[in-house]
């Protein structure tokens, strides 16, 4: 009888993985390449080297991807650019989109 009760139980159980979301930065004609680089190694944790090709990805395609996270995650990130540049009086946009 414990055997069928924990068959049930597995069947119930329907584990699905999070959806995930990809933050981007976007371009613009305001932030410093030395603000963006700063922002992707304190929120996103790059290296400098990452940071600063990202940042040249993000001037010349006009966005890049910074990371994939769970949804809590991206819009926290997301908030977390937003206040730094707010702070520091630049126009510097993060958006997330699902993948």
């Amino acid at each position: 009888m414990s055997n069928e009760i924990e068959i049930e139980l597995e069947d119930e159980i329907d584990l699905q993985e999070p959806k995930k979301y990809k933050v981007f930065l976007l371009n613009d004609d305001f932030s410093t390449m030395d603000f963006v680089i700063d922002v992707l190694v304190r929120v996103f944790r790059k290296s400098v080297d990452e940071a600063s090709t990202i940042m040249l990805n993000i001037h010349n395609k006009g966005k890049e991807l910074c990371g994939t996270y769970t949804y809590e995650i991206a819009a926290t990130k997301v908030a977390q650019v937003k206040s730094m540049a707010r702070e520091k009086g630049f126009p510097l946009k993060a958006i997330m989109e699902e993948e």
